[in-house]
Protein backbone atom coordinates (compact mmCIF):
# COMPACT_ATOMS: atom_id res chain seq x y z
CA UNK A 1 0.00 0.00 0.00
CA UNK A 2 1.34 3.01 -1.02
CA UNK A 3 1.51 6.79 0.84
CA UNK A 4 -0.83 8.12 -1.71
CA UNK A 5 -3.35 5.36 -0.98
CA UNK A 6 -2.98 5.02 3.12
CA UNK A 7 -3.34 9.45 3.13
CA UNK A 8 -5.99 8.98 0.71
CA UNK A 9 -7.70 6.40 3.00
CA UNK A 10 -7.49 8.37 5.59
CA UNK A 11 -8.52 11.31 4.69
CA UNK A 12 -11.76 9.59 3.59
CA UNK A 13 -12.32 7.44 7.14
CA UNK A 14 -12.05 11.27 8.20
CA UNK A 15 -14.61 12.97 6.28
CA UNK A 16 -16.72 9.91 6.13
CA UNK A 17 -16.51 9.75 10.49
CA UNK A 18 -17.50 13.58 11.16
CA UNK A 19 -20.56 13.92 8.49
CA UNK A 20 -22.02 10.29 9.39
CA UNK A 21 -21.77 11.40 13.50
CA UNK A 22 -23.52 15.03 12.78
CA UNK A 23 -26.30 14.00 14.56
CA UNK A 24 -24.39 12.39 17.39
CA UNK A 25 -22.72 15.77 17.93
CA UNK A 26 -26.02 18.22 17.75
CA UNK A 27 -27.14 15.53 20.83
CA UNK A 28 -24.18 16.00 22.93
CA UNK A 29 -24.22 19.88 22.53
CA UNK A 30 -28.11 20.16 23.48
CA UNK A 31 -27.41 17.57 25.98
CA UNK A 32 -23.89 19.51 27.26
CA UNK A 33 -26.27 22.52 27.41
CA UNK A 34 -27.97 21.43 30.48
CA UNK A 35 -24.44 20.60 32.18
CA UNK A 36 -21.81 21.96 34.65
CA UNK A 37 -18.51 23.36 33.36
CA UNK A 38 -17.23 20.93 35.40
CA UNK A 39 -19.37 18.14 33.58
CA UNK A 40 -18.75 19.18 30.36
CA UNK A 41 -14.99 19.58 30.84
CA UNK A 42 -14.84 16.01 32.25
CA UNK A 43 -16.98 14.75 29.24
CA UNK A 44 -14.93 16.30 26.63
CA UNK A 45 -11.42 15.81 27.78
CA UNK A 46 -12.33 11.63 28.89
CA UNK A 47 -14.93 11.21 26.59
CA UNK A 48 -12.61 12.00 23.85
CA UNK A 49 -10.23 8.74 25.22
CA UNK A 50 -13.30 6.65 25.59
CA UNK A 51 -14.87 7.45 21.49
CA UNK A 52 -11.19 6.97 20.36
CA UNK A 53 -9.70 4.91 21.74
CA UNK A 54 -11.95 2.56 22.87
CA UNK A 55 -15.04 2.04 20.74
CA UNK A 56 -13.20 3.07 16.96
CA UNK A 57 -10.02 1.54 18.55
CA UNK A 58 -11.37 -1.55 20.34
CA UNK A 59 -14.76 -1.89 18.06
CA UNK A 60 -12.91 -2.61 14.73
CA UNK A 61 -10.17 -4.57 16.09
CA UNK A 62 -12.25 -6.93 17.95
CA UNK A 63 -14.29 -7.23 14.66
CA UNK A 64 -11.82 -8.71 13.05
CA UNK A 65 -10.12 -10.63 15.61
CA UNK A 66 -13.91 -12.46 16.00
CA UNK A 67 -13.94 -13.53 12.57
CA UNK A 68 -10.18 -14.24 12.65
CA UNK A 69 -9.88 -15.86 16.01
CA UNK A 70 -6.82 -17.95 14.90
CA UNK A 71 -4.90 -14.66 14.37
CA UNK A 72 -4.69 -13.79 18.04
CA UNK A 73 -4.96 -10.34 19.21
CA UNK A 74 -1.33 -9.18 17.88
CA UNK A 75 -2.17 -10.62 14.58
CA UNK A 76 -5.70 -8.89 13.92
CA UNK A 77 -3.97 -5.60 14.76
CA UNK A 78 -1.62 -6.00 12.12
CA UNK A 79 -3.01 -8.21 9.40
CA UNK A 80 -3.01 -6.09 6.91
CA UNK A 81 0.64 -5.10 6.84
CA UNK A 82 1.47 -8.92 7.20
CA UNK A 83 3.72 -10.59 5.09
CA UNK A 84 2.39 -13.79 6.03
CA UNK A 85 1.08 -16.21 3.87
CA UNK A 86 -1.27 -17.71 6.89
CA UNK A 87 -2.31 -14.53 7.54
CA UNK A 88 -3.61 -13.30 4.23
CA UNK A 89 -5.18 -16.46 3.63
CA UNK A 90 -7.22 -16.07 7.07
CA UNK A 91 -7.67 -12.40 6.29
CA UNK A 92 -9.39 -12.92 2.82
CA UNK A 93 -11.35 -15.96 3.83
CA UNK A 94 -12.78 -13.81 6.57
CA UNK A 95 -13.13 -10.79 4.60
CA UNK A 96 -16.82 -12.19 2.38
CA UNK A 97 -18.76 -12.78 5.79
CA UNK A 98 -17.63 -9.10 7.23
CA UNK A 99 -18.41 -7.38 4.10
CA UNK A 100 -21.66 -8.90 3.24
CA UNK A 101 -23.04 -8.35 7.08
CA UNK A 102 -21.39 -4.67 7.33
CA UNK A 103 -23.07 -3.89 3.95
CA UNK A 104 -26.31 -5.19 4.71
CA UNK A 105 -26.63 -3.12 7.81
CA UNK A 106 -25.28 0.53 5.79
CA UNK A 107 -27.67 -0.48 3.23
CA UNK A 108 -30.71 -0.97 5.43
CA UNK A 109 -29.13 1.93 6.97
CA UNK A 110 -29.91 4.42 4.43
CA UNK A 111 -32.96 2.97 3.21
CA UNK A 112 -34.16 3.48 6.58
CA UNK A 113 -33.11 6.83 6.52
CA UNK A 114 -34.80 7.34 3.19
CA UNK A 115 -37.87 6.06 3.77
CA UNK A 116 -39.17 6.69 7.55
CA UNK A 117 -36.60 9.65 8.65
CA UNK A 118 -37.50 13.41 8.32
CA UNK A 119 -35.16 15.16 6.55
CA UNK A 120 -34.58 18.11 4.30
CA UNK A 121 -34.92 16.73 1.09
CA UNK A 122 -31.66 17.00 -1.33
CA UNK A 123 -32.90 15.10 -4.15
CA UNK A 124 -36.64 15.43 -5.61
CA UNK A 125 -36.72 11.55 -5.15
CA UNK A 126 -36.43 11.68 -1.61
CA UNK A 127 -39.80 13.46 -0.54
CA UNK A 128 -41.39 10.32 -3.09
CA UNK A 129 -40.14 7.51 -0.80
CA UNK A 130 -40.88 9.25 2.69
CA UNK A 131 -44.26 9.78 1.35
CA UNK A 132 -44.31 5.52 0.85
CA UNK A 133 -42.25 5.05 4.00
CA UNK A 134 -44.88 2.08 5.09
CA UNK A 135 -42.46 0.21 2.42
CA UNK A 136 -39.76 0.08 4.15
CA UNK A 137 -39.94 -3.38 6.24
CA UNK A 138 -41.72 -5.32 2.79
CA UNK A 139 -38.47 -3.85 0.85
CA UNK A 140 -35.86 -4.78 3.16
CA UNK A 141 -37.11 -8.21 4.16
CA UNK A 142 -37.51 -8.74 0.28
CA UNK A 143 -33.82 -7.29 0.08
CA UNK A 144 -32.77 -10.01 2.78
CA UNK A 145 -34.22 -12.63 1.53
CA UNK A 146 -32.34 -12.20 -1.97
CA UNK A 147 -29.38 -12.09 -0.25
CA UNK A 148 -29.68 -14.98 1.85
CA UNK A 149 -30.74 -17.07 -0.82
CA UNK A 150 -27.82 -15.83 -3.37
CA UNK A 151 -25.24 -16.16 -0.46
CA UNK A 152 -26.53 -20.09 0.03
CA UNK A 153 -25.07 -20.96 -2.94
CA UNK A 154 -21.68 -19.46 -2.84
CA UNK A 155 -21.10 -19.86 1.21
CA UNK A 156 -23.44 -20.72 4.10
CA UNK A 157 -21.41 -18.54 6.08
CA UNK A 158 -22.53 -15.58 3.67
CA UNK A 159 -26.02 -16.08 4.30
CA UNK A 160 -25.52 -16.13 8.28
CA UNK A 161 -23.61 -12.59 7.61
CA UNK A 162 -26.30 -11.31 5.99
CA UNK A 163 -28.86 -12.49 8.85
CA UNK A 164 -26.25 -11.05 11.83
CA UNK A 165 -25.93 -7.78 9.93
CA UNK A 166 -29.73 -7.71 9.38
CA UNK A 167 -29.93 -8.17 13.32
CA UNK A 168 -27.56 -5.48 13.94
CA UNK A 169 -29.01 -2.80 12.33
CA UNK A 170 -33.01 -3.42 14.14
CA UNK A 171 -30.72 -3.57 17.40
CA UNK A 172 -28.85 -0.15 17.19
CA UNK A 173 -32.02 1.42 15.63
CA UNK A 174 -33.69 0.38 18.87
CA UNK A 175 -30.59 1.86 20.78
CA UNK A 176 -31.11 5.33 18.63
CA UNK A 177 -34.65 5.67 18.90
CA UNK A 178 -34.78 4.81 22.48
CA UNK A 179 -31.92 7.84 22.95
CA UNK A 180 -34.17 10.03 20.84
CA UNK A 181 -37.44 9.55 22.92
CA UNK A 182 -35.25 10.54 26.18
CA UNK A 183 -33.31 13.51 24.93
CA UNK A 184 -36.38 15.60 25.42
CA UNK A 185 -36.58 14.14 29.13
CA UNK A 186 -32.45 14.82 29.65
CA UNK A 187 -32.89 18.69 27.90
CA UNK A 188 -35.85 19.69 30.42
CA UNK A 189 -33.88 18.33 33.16
CA UNK A 190 -36.98 17.15 35.24
CA UNK A 191 -35.39 13.84 36.07
CA UNK A 192 -32.77 15.69 37.91
CA UNK A 193 -29.93 13.37 36.47
CA UNK A 194 -26.78 14.16 37.75
CA UNK A 195 -23.82 15.13 34.89
CA UNK A 196 -21.83 11.90 35.41
CA UNK A 197 -25.39 10.09 34.50
CA UNK A 198 -25.85 12.30 31.52
CA UNK A 199 -21.54 11.56 30.89
CA UNK A 200 -22.68 7.72 30.93
CA UNK A 201 -26.11 8.30 28.72
CA UNK A 202 -23.70 10.50 25.83
CA UNK A 203 -21.17 7.29 26.15
CA UNK A 204 -23.72 4.88 25.54
CA UNK A 205 -25.10 6.75 22.59
CA UNK A 206 -21.49 7.50 21.19
CA UNK A 207 -20.99 4.17 21.07
CA UNK A 208 -24.67 3.37 18.92
CA UNK A 209 -23.76 5.62 16.63
CA UNK A 210 -20.07 4.78 16.19
CA UNK A 211 -21.24 1.65 14.85
CA UNK A 212 -22.21 2.95 11.77
CA UNK A 213 -18.73 4.54 11.05
CA UNK A 214 -16.89 1.52 12.08
CA UNK A 215 -18.45 -1.09 9.57
CA UNK A 216 -18.25 1.75 6.93
CA UNK A 217 -14.64 2.04 7.42
CA UNK A 218 -14.43 -1.68 6.21
CA UNK A 219 -15.49 -0.57 2.97
CA UNK A 220 -12.25 1.56 2.64
CA UNK A 221 -9.64 -0.69 4.56
CA UNK A 222 -9.25 -3.89 6.14
CA UNK A 223 -6.44 -2.34 8.14
CA UNK A 224 -7.08 -1.82 11.57
CA UNK A 225 -4.64 1.24 12.54
CA UNK A 226 -6.08 2.68 9.89
CA UNK A 227 -9.54 2.62 10.94
CA UNK A 228 -8.27 3.76 14.27
CA UNK A 229 -6.48 6.42 13.24
CA UNK A 230 -8.86 8.15 10.75
CA UNK A 231 -12.08 7.47 12.37
CA UNK A 232 -10.29 8.70 16.00
CA UNK A 233 -9.36 11.88 13.88
CA UNK A 234 -13.12 12.24 12.83
CA UNK A 235 -14.11 11.48 16.13
CA UNK A 236 -12.15 14.38 17.95
CA UNK A 237 -12.91 17.31 14.84
CA UNK A 238 -16.74 15.94 15.89
CA UNK A 239 -15.78 16.84 19.55
CA UNK A 240 -14.53 20.34 18.57
CA UNK A 241 -17.75 20.33 16.66
CA UNK A 242 -19.36 20.46 19.64
CA UNK A 243 -17.93 22.83 21.80
CA UNK A 244 -18.18 25.67 19.73
CA UNK A 245 -19.67 25.36 16.01
CA UNK A 246 -22.31 23.21 16.03
CA UNK A 247 -24.72 26.00 15.21
CA UNK A 248 -22.61 26.76 12.47
CA UNK A 249 -22.87 22.77 11.40
CA UNK A 250 -26.84 23.20 11.33
CA UNK A 251 -26.81 25.50 8.80
CA UNK A 252 -25.59 22.78 6.05
CA UNK A 253 -29.08 21.04 5.88
CA UNK A 254 -28.28 18.72 3.36
CA UNK A 255 -24.75 16.70 4.74
CA UNK A 256 -26.64 14.39 6.77
CA UNK A 257 -28.23 13.63 2.92
CA UNK A 258 -24.68 13.42 2.09
CA UNK A 259 -23.97 11.05 5.00
CA UNK A 260 -26.83 8.85 4.02
CA UNK A 261 -25.41 8.30 0.44
CA UNK A 262 -22.13 7.74 1.11
CA UNK A 263 -23.80 5.08 3.45
CA UNK A 264 -25.17 3.78 0.55
CA UNK A 265 -22.79 3.60 -2.01
CA UNK A 266 -20.30 2.42 1.06
CA UNK A 267 -23.38 -0.45 1.47
CA UNK A 268 -23.59 -1.17 -1.76
CA UNK A 269 -19.46 -1.77 -2.23
CA UNK A 270 -18.99 -4.25 0.41
CA UNK A 271 -21.83 -6.53 -0.93
CA UNK A 272 -20.19 -6.58 -3.59
CA UNK A 273 -17.07 -7.25 -2.11
CA UNK A 274 -18.82 -9.93 0.22
CA UNK A 275 -19.59 -11.70 -3.06
CA UNK A 276 -16.08 -11.36 -4.25
CA UNK A 277 -16.40 -8.74 -6.45
CA UNK A 278 -13.01 -7.10 -6.86
CA UNK A 279 -13.70 -3.15 -5.66
CA UNK A 280 -10.23 -1.03 -6.35
CA UNK A 281 -9.11 0.68 -2.91
CA UNK A 282 -9.58 4.13 -4.53
CA UNK A 283 -13.18 3.81 -5.04
CA UNK A 284 -14.47 4.02 -1.53
CA UNK A 285 -13.13 7.44 -0.38
CA UNK A 286 -13.37 8.94 -3.94
CA UNK A 287 -17.21 8.29 -3.55
CA UNK A 288 -17.51 9.42 -0.06
CA UNK A 289 -15.26 12.60 -1.04
CA UNK A 290 -17.66 13.39 -4.40
CA UNK A 291 -20.47 12.90 -2.64
CA UNK A 292 -20.42 15.12 0.57
CA UNK A 293 -18.27 18.21 -1.64
CA UNK A 294 -21.72 17.91 -3.77
CA UNK A 295 -24.17 18.31 -0.89
CA UNK A 296 -21.96 20.66 0.85
CA UNK A 297 -22.35 22.68 -2.08
CA UNK A 298 -25.88 22.13 -2.34
CA UNK A 299 -25.86 23.33 1.07
CA UNK A 300 -24.30 26.32 0.74
CA UNK A 301 -26.42 26.78 -2.69
CA UNK A 302 -29.52 26.43 -0.07
CA UNK A 303 -28.43 28.95 2.50
CA UNK A 304 -27.41 31.58 -0.13
CA UNK A 305 -30.76 31.56 -1.64
CA UNK A 306 -32.72 31.52 1.39
CA UNK A 307 -30.99 34.58 2.39
CA UNK A 308 -31.88 36.58 -0.64
CA UNK A 309 -35.13 35.64 -0.03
Amino acid sequence: MSIFSIIFILIGLCIFEIVSSIDNAVINAEVLGTMSEKGKKFFLIYGIIFAVFVVRGMLPWLIVWITNPTLGPIGALTAAFSNNPHIKESIEMSKPPLMLGGGIFLLFLFLHWLFIEDKKFGLSSEKFFLKHGVWFYAVVSLILVLIVTLSLKYNPMLALAAVIGSSAFFITDGFKKNAESNEAQLLSNTNKMSDLSKILYLEIIDTTFSIDGVLGAFAFTMSVPLIIIGNGLGAIVVRQLTIGNIENIKKYVFLKNGAMYSILFLGVIMILEGFKVEVPEFISPLITLLVIVLFFWKSLTYTKNKKKG
